[in-house]
């Protein structure tokens, strides 16, 4: 992945953005394949997802800094250019559009890793998330949200070390 940020001109705090998330993505994917063994899970694309999910901020420097959304769907592209499949380029369209129905148990993964990584907690991505294995358990949300919310709360404790972490980098190269 780093090969790809140096092609693409990555400015430093994406990198680290990025990787910070993916740091972070793996207890929550290890949970979902661990916890929940009827539900079908791929690791891998979770953790592509994290580490790729805002490569549209290379093309869209501005929302390094401020807000917008304009990086989602310029995402694709640059994966899809790079000869990634478009399975695991999805996630840098879709990782903050969590309400709509097709949305795969990989890509709330990977939009719960995003906000979490610095210790917001979003119900509607979260609830949807424990949905999933709720269903696939046959077990009460509440109890899944339950097992999630531990990790999340672990993860969230770390928050300002992470953010110390990626504000140690310039926004632009």
């Amino acid at each position: 992945m780093a090969a790809l940020l140096l092609r693409l001109q990555s400015p430093p705090r994406l990198a680290a953005h990025l990787r910070a998330v993916h740091d972070v993505a793996h207890e929550p994917a290890d949970w979902a394949r661990e916890h929940c063994p009827g539900l079908p899970v791929d690791r891998e694309a979770v953790l592509f997802g994290a580490a790729t999910h805002d490569i549209g901020k290379t093309v869209h420097e501005a929302e390094l800094s401020g807000p917008g959304s304009a990086h989602e769907e310029a995402g694709r592209e640059p994966l899809l250019a790079h000869g990634f499949p478009a399975e695991l380029a999805r996630s840098a369209g879709t990782h903050a559009s969590w309400a709509r129905s097709a949305v795969t148990v990989e890509e709330l993964l990977v939009g719960t890793a995003d906000k979490v990584w610095k210790n917001p907690r979003v119900p509607d991505p979260e609830d949807r998330l424990v949905a999933r294995p709720a269903e696939a358990n046959g077990t009460a949300r509440r109890v899944e949200f339950l097992a999630l919310d531990d990790i999340l709360g672990r993860i969230g404790e770390q928050a300002g070390r992470r953010l110390a972490f990626q504000a140690s980098f310039p926004v632009r190269g």
